[in-house]
């Protein structure tokens, strides 16, 4: 990337800066005096050939390059987003945003189905990029005709390798051209023992760009560091002259060390045993949500346009007819924010995408408030009051909250403007253990089903982690981190292939998606976590470092992350996840959301409700949906880790342990009864949509070459 320069008052890349300047994005009036709209422009660095051929489809290539644009602070349809107001503007009155995009593309557009799926990074990383060598049932989308694109939309993601998407987003100023400063908080969760830790500190967003101190001088009214070993202990401050701002190591550079807006350095230092959380005044916020305009205008140009404000060619022009949004986890989290912030509204009034998937996606993205850091999430004892909670868990756009007296869904704005998408949440059982997803479910208190939205599904992929491989082979094992060996066997990602497809097959053709597949409170598969009762699992080992270690008899605890009703101030707007918080830590109102789990099965310990996977009809074990860590003092979940606990190979081997579920002996009988199990489930499932052939025929296969039995 070429150095940055001055490019009106936001800085951009010398390229983007000409190539916006050359279609009137830098203001100029081209002989005319007339209000320009905002400019777009497309800039392709990279084409190369990307490997496979697939099809009918032929070969596909790869296109690198950026988009950059403008978002018009007087539009209604960006009057949601946080400090537009404040933003820097361009001699045309318009703020500026450069983002980063790949693209797959057929090399033959005629062979393009018509069907563009976005694919929205994670922390700027691709993580679901296609490789079809590494994963053959990938190829499905490029034999179908798929053109996939990637592009950034998280305005404070560093660009720390080429291949890490990102946008450029405005720092909102004062009206004189002041810093604007406010309350910030973050939680620094060392790992292990460290001098000092970078900001901005938390468990997943630790390597984002941070917000600076408006002062080194941490003695100032509004700065404080405080430790605890769990969220529920009482907060312990630590001495400012204790702490500074500054980089420290434990030799040469010791305490204070060297002073730094980017790093807290301990006196003693970090200790793993310990959350720390740090209150300080920042200055320079962030328009973060430019981000979701500048995506909402990459999607639309791609979709519609024949060539950008200059009149470089669109390379999909004429060729796209549907448009498909997926994100997983914190990404699946940002789509959901962008439809609930009314970003599906294209500037034509049309929508920007035709079906959505937010993937393992229980909550919201903070991307919309002042100092706003787009990720963050936790279990019970960090991040436990982050953002990314507090907006509507229900999807209907008449959804009650009688918690907080608030109406309205995720879905109360694109109703309004006929924007809705076909819209697909898949949930893993991490979802409602620690993420918080049962209230999207039932209403806040935890007494009904919700009906859901003629254009929603929810899928609850039954006994699963938030993510992973599954299969056996999967599963770790170390004792002095988690209590149980860590992931589960069950996985989603077969389903979530075929899923996929359901959408696609609903957006373009209107077939029907299966109907949705979630615990419900009337059935009894959906329950407090109390009332769960799994059956002893108990004389087990698992093999680590090649030495067979005993596992300890699993003890359910009924750990699970509450949702609290918080007030971070008069000028947050909690609704929309959005405002300015300024009450740091934020206040608990006392006034709890029911938090409900996916009840078990009393033989086996899977989970009843839901899209049962192959692995899942067809066991190896008890894969649970939670884990708890294992070092001494500290109360929590294992983050986003489920559990496995293997059956006994024999009836005579459980009997002698006093293990109550049954043994693969008495499931399958032998190898082959093993093999005709899994064969059921597949065909099962497929006929249910909720399976490919192809990957019924590798489950089956995988059977075959295991050695599960004599």
């Amino acid at each position: 990337m070429q150095p940055l320069r001055a490019f009106g008052k936001l800085a951009l890349t010398a390229a983007a800066a000409a190539s916006l300047a050359a279609c009137g994005g830098s203001g100029s009036s081209n002989g005319d005096d007339a209000p320009k709209g905002p400019a777009l422009k497309l800039q392709i660095t990279a084409t190369e050939a990307f490997p496979g051929s697939y099809g009918d489809v032929g070969e596909y290539e790869r296109l690198t390059g950026t988009i950059s644009g403008e978002v018009d602070p007087k539009d209604p349809k960006n009057a949601t987003i946080q400090d537009l107001a404040l933003a820097p503007t361009n001699a045309n009155g318009m703020v500026e945003y450069q983002a980063d995009f790949v693209m797959l593309k057929p090399k033959n557009m005629a062979k393009a189905s018509g069907v563009l799926r976005y694919d929205a990074p994670n922390r700027g990383n691709i993580l679901t990029m296609l490789n079809p060598t590494a994963t053959p049932s990938d190829a499905v989308y490029l034999e179908r005709g798929y053109v996939m694109l990637y592009s950034a939309w998280q305005g404070d993601v560093p660009k720390t390798t080429p291949a890490r998407l990102t946008v450029t987003v405005p720092v909102a100023k004062n009206k004189d051209g002041s810093s604007i400063t406010g309350p910030y908080r973050a939680e620094l969760v060392p790992t292990v023992a460290s001098a000092s830790m970078t900001l901005p500190g938390g468990v997943f967003n630790g390597t984002m760009i941070p917000y600076e101190p408006a002062s080194l001088d941490n003695t100032q009214p509004g700065y404080s560091l405080t430790r605890r070993a769990n969220e529920t202990d009482a907060r312990v401050p630590v001495p400012a002259a204790d702490w500074k701002f500054a980089t420290c190591d434990a030799g040469t550079n010791a305490f204070p060390g060297t002073a730094s807006p980017t790093s807290v350095c301990l006196k003693g230092g970090f200790d793993p045993a310990y959350l720390y959380e740090l209150v300080y005044v920042a200055k320079d916020p962030k328009v973060m949500g430019v981000g979701l305009a500048a995506l909402r205008e990459t999607v639309s140009f791609f979709r519609s346009k024949a060539a950008d404000s200059s009149g470089t060619p669109n390379p999909l022009a004429g060729r796209i007819q549907y448009t498909l949004g997926q994100g997983t986890s914190q990404s699946g989290n940002a789509m959901k924010t962008f439809l609930h912030l009314g970003f599906n509204q294209a500037l034509d009034g049309g929508k920007v995408f035709d079906g959505m998937f937010a993937h393992v996606a229980a909550r919201q993205t903070h991307i919309n408030t002042r100092f706003a850091v787009p990720g963050g999430g936790g279990g019970l004892r960090t991040d436990h009051t982050a953002f990314g909670q507090t907006a509507p868990r229900g999807l209907d756009k008449d959804y009650n909250d009688d918690i907080s007296g608030r109406q309205g869904g995720v879905m109360k704005r694109c109703a309004a403007t006929s924007t809705c998408p076909k819209f697909f949440l898949g949930l893993s059982g991490t979802e409602f253990w620690q993420l918080q997803g049962s209230p999207v479910l039932t209403d806040a208190r935890g007494t009904k089903d919700l009906a859901q939205p003629d254009n929603a599904r929810i899928y609850y992929y039954a006994s699963t982690q938030h993510g992973g491989a599954g299969g056996t082979a999967s599963i770790a094992y170390a004792p002095t981190r988690a209590t149980y060996p860590t992931g589960t066997v069950v996985h989603f990602n077969d389903t979530f292939r075929a899923l996929f497809l359901n959408l696609e097959d609903w957006v373009v053709r209107g077939t029907l998606p299966p109907a949705s597949q979630v615990p419900r409170i009337d059935n009894g598969t959906l329950v407090r976590p109390e009332a769960l009762a799994f059956p002893v699992m108990k004389g087990l080992t698992w093999a680590v470092g090649g030495v067979q270690t005993a596992i300890p008899e699993f003890s359910y605890r009924g750990l699970y992350n509450n949702f609290p009703l918080f007030d971070f101030g008069p000028q947050y707007i909690p609704q929309d996840e959005s405002g300015i918080a300024t009450i740091l830590p934020p206040r608990n109102l006392g006034r709890d959301y029911a938090i409900m789990v996916p009840q078990v099965d009393a033989s086996t310990g899977l989970t009843r409700a839901g899209i049962r996977s192959v692995e899942a009809r067809a066991p190896l074990g008890t894969s649970i949906e939670f884990n708890y860590v294992a070092t001494p003092g500290i109360t929590d979940l294992a983050n986003l880790t489920g559990s496995f606990i293997p059956f006994h190979k024999t009836r005579a081997a459980r009997l002698a342990a006093g293990d109550a579920r049954p043994s693969l002996e008495e499931l399958y009988g032998t190898q082959d009864g093993y093999v005709a199990a899994v064969t059921e489930a597949a065909n099962a499932l497929v006929a249910q949509r909720l399976l490919l052939q192809r990957d019924a025929d590798l489950q089956i296969a995988r059977a075959k070459a295991a050695a599960v039995l004599p």
